[in-house]
């Protein structure tokens, strides 16, 4: 597995490079993830293993790369380009029957390379529409110059790789513009339901009165639970706006935010201007297993991301019991396909707060959709995915073989 993001940073390609990297291992596969050095890697000293991933991965399966900072972004590094030959001999020695590129900068060419000098077929996750994000991060920059980059850098991608693989149907969508005779595969990242499930109520009962002493705020209130990066990209204005019609109505609620980002202070400050300061907890970023108890604990997830490439919280919730109001667009959209397990909105306040208060305020509706979240969420683990990546991979390595062979004769 080549990557260019990869825990400690925190965002759905490391997600899916772990979970399917454990998921082979529990197959019977060997895995090599190759990824940038980050100054939380574990040889910085200042690795705390459950901080960084739920531990599926065996630090000794993972070759980190030397790395400098992404100026236009704080939390991104990037692999040292000259480190290309001693990378190639790691290669060499681990010998792969397949590779996997997860990205489409440095670490990605490095994997390219690796395939070509060793004959080995490679297979491309297509996972970020860079589109909905690059205006983010370079916003002084002309969009045309930046749309001129973008399909350099994907069309290339596409070019490249021996096979693809889309999390989603949008993706899917969009990659045609590329013209590429490749037929992409469809797989979305499986969520692992060894971590996310239903606790029992004894347990949910202790870990809520562990939050209570962290959050008193938290004591007798129905608990609205927002996890993942704290951005404007993912709309988290939604939140500010539907927050003050929840709470007129059903004022025993409390928004949790799970999740750390560029724009958590400028959150907390439009809190404290609306008067919404007592009715928010800001937790911070919280790791999987934790994250998983307190999906338990929550009444409703909400999620207003508008640019997901897969949606992935929204089945960790589904596991995890409860339901889920969720705008529907892009890899959410294509997750629910409509109001499974909860109900997808479109990207309007009075509705998604409608949604809301309908759950809060009808115990029946409630009940019927958190066992609709749980029985749906069983379709997206992580067993099932894993399995479908492993007969990519099959036919992938069979065609590759075939293809060398006639080009031989």
């Amino acid at each position: 597995m080549f990557t260019d993001s990869y825990w400690p940073r925190v965002n759905g390609v490391s997600v899916s490079v772990e979970s399917f990297s454990a998921a082979l291992i529990k197959l019977g596969h060997q895995v090599l993830i190759i990824c940038p050095y980050y100054p939380e890697s574990p040889t910085s000293g200042t690795f705390d293993k459950e901080e960084a991933n739920s531990g599926g991965v065996p630090e000794e399966c993972i070759i980190r790369v030397p790395s400098v900072p992404i100026l236009i972004s704080k939390e991104d590094r990037i692999s040292k380009s000259h480190k290309l030959f001693w990378v190639s001999r790691q290669i060499s020695k681990f010998m792969p029957d397949i590779i996997h590129i997860h990205s489409e900068f440095v670490t990605a060419d490095f994997g390219y390379y690796c395939a070509r000098i060793n004959k080995i077929p490679t297979v491309y996750t297509y996972h970020t529409l860079w589109c909905d994000y690059m205006t983010n991060y370079i916003p002084w920059a002309p969009l045309f110059i930046l749309n001129i980059i973008l399909w350099i850098v994907e069309n290339t991608a596409f070019r490249r790789a021996y096979r693809i693989i889309v999390p989603n149907e949008v993706i899917r969508d969009y990659a045609k513009k590329y013209k590429t005779k490749k037929t992409p595969f469809l797989l979305p990242t499986g969520i692992d339901d060894s971590i996310f499930y239903p606790r029992d109520e004894n347990e949910n009962n202790t870990f809520r009165a562990s939050m209570e002493k962290i959050y008193p705020e938290l004591k007798n209130k129905r608990i609205l639970l927002y996890a993942g990066r704290v951005s404007k990209e993912k709309n988290i204005e939604l939140i500010l706006k539907i927050a003050p019609k929840i709470i007129k109505e059903q004022n025993d609620v409390v928004f949790l935010i799970a999740g750390s980002g560029p724009d958590i202070y400028w959150m907390k400050e439009e809190c404290a201007v609306l008067g919404l300061r007592d009715n928010f907890i800001f937790s911070g970023y919280v790791p999987h297993i934790p994250l998983a108890r307190i999906y338990c604990i929550s009444k409703i997830f909400i999620f207003p991301s508008r640019t997901e490439t897969q949606g992935l919280v929204t089945i960790e919730a589904m596991l995890s019991g409860i339901p889920v109001v969720a705008v529907g667009e892009r890899g959410t959209m294509n997750v629910m396909r409509g109001d499974n397990g909860g109900f997808m909105t479109p990207n309007d306040e009075n509705i998604f707060a409608g949604r809301v208060l309908d759950l809060l305020k009808d115990e029946n509706l409630y009940e019927k959709k958190a066992v609709d979240a749980l029985n749906y969420g069983k379709l997206w683990t992580m067993d099932i995915m894993s399995k479908r990546l492993e007969k990519i991979y099959t036919d992938t390595i069979a065609d590759y073989e075939r293809d060398i062979a006639e080009k031989k004769h």
